[in-house]
């Protein structure tokens, strides 16, 4: 049987909170690994313990309307715990749902290793629709105090993140930042005149980008731009803080942040299946999930180490890192009979940062 004890002196070790905190995380951690689901009263049902299910969904409703999570020593903790010195490639993006009539927006930074992006900074918007610039500048801020700019190597944004206070934020802060931009933004052409920025790439290749060399004005800044046409007829265009040869390379790493959203929704912890509305309650859970997310991403590399899987013929693993690890910790939590301790011990050894 899993030995909780081991978990819980782990978490202490390496997180300052009160020990009666800690031993509700680690039932938490095991009964989401069990369950794959943040819905409380199925989470209920796998705690560890002689307590009734009932008890165990209050102590599940009690935690995430009480306590005052400290999250900036957590982002500290999920940084260490994945054992990657920056500076690093940050994507910022949302992901939204609704529970009956009610939108759940969340905001979220991540840094993106190995294809993956890792929860690090987030903020549950209380409105449906985009982000605006102060929310995304206190995110940003929030990393800022904790990691400072220098680990910033380039941030990665779609769309919606751009705009004229945006990028001067981020210019003030010296933060490079290579965003995705509307085809119909104005820019200024080699002729000196504005015009729609699709017209600086109507001529290219389908997904051959085209990166000119020479800054434009844009929102009276001078930012560089790269772009191409796609097969369905739209236009990818990047604006950057910075020259760079080969931009759409780099932007390819964006997609980190989408896998992390599966990987808390459908392909993990079933995300969209909390019936929770209010904000405070709802990003306590995220930090939970953060932290069940890195800890089985860093039990997948560990794995992938060890044996790496046979491609399939579309070119990608069978597997992702992060289901490999989260499958060995769902193996470990439930499989009674013959439980693993060596492994046990492997993977409690992988979240200890002390």
């Amino acid at each position: 049987m899993t030995d909780i004890r081991s978990l819980e002196r782990t978490l202490i070790d390496n997180l300052p909170w009160n020990k009666a905190r800690i031993k509700f995380v680690a039932r938490f951690l095991l009964a989401l690994y069990a369950t794959r689901t943040v819905n409380l009263s199925i989470l209920a049902t796998a705690f560890s313990g002689h307590a009734k299910e009932e008890s165990n969904y209050k102590r599940l409703q009690r935690f995430l309307r009480e306590f005052e999570m400290p999250y900036a020593q957590l982002a500290l903790f999920i940084v260490k715990l994945l054992g990657v010195a920056g500076p690093y490639t940050l994507a910022l993006d949302r992901t939204n749902w609704k529970v009956g009539s009610v939108d759940l927006n969340i905001l979220m930074l991540s840094i993106v290793y190995r294809g993956v992006g890792i929860p690090v900074v987030w903020t549950v918007l209380s409105k449906a629709g985009n982000s605006d610039t102060s929310e995304r500048t206190t995110v940003i801020e929030i990393f800022l105090d904790l990691f400072g700019a220098r680990a910033i190597a380039c941030l990665l944004g779609d769309r919606e993140f751009v705009g004229r206070e945006w990028f001067r934020f981020l210019k003030r802060q010296r933060i490079k930042f290579q965003m995705r931009l509307h085809k119909n933004t104005l820019v200024r052409n080699g002729r000196g005149q504005y015009a729609h920025a699709w017209r600086l790439f109507c001529r290219t290749r389908i997904n051959c980008p085209l990166v000119i060399p020479e800054a434009r004005r844009m929102w009276g800044m001078e930012l560089y731009l790269s772009g191409c046409r796609l097969k369905d007829g739209e236009y990818l265009i990047l604006v950057s803080s910075e020259f760079s040869e080969r931009p759409h390379e780099q932007y390819k790493n964006r997609w980190g942040i989408e896998t992390l959203f599966g990987s808390l929704k459908s392909r993990g912890f079933n995300l969209e299946d909390t019936h929770l509305k209010d904000s405070e309650r709802l990003s306590r859970l995220l930090a939970l999930l953060a932290l069940a997310f890195t800890w089985a991403f860093v039990a997948g590399l560990w794995q992938a180490s060890v044996k790496e899987l046979k491609l399939k013929k579309h070119g990608y693993p069978p597997k992702s890192v992060f289901r490999r690890g989260l499958d060995i910790l769902c193996r470990l939590v439930t499989n009674f009979e013959r439980f693993d301790v060596a492994v046990w011990r492997k993977v409690i050894k992988l979240l200890s940062c002390s």
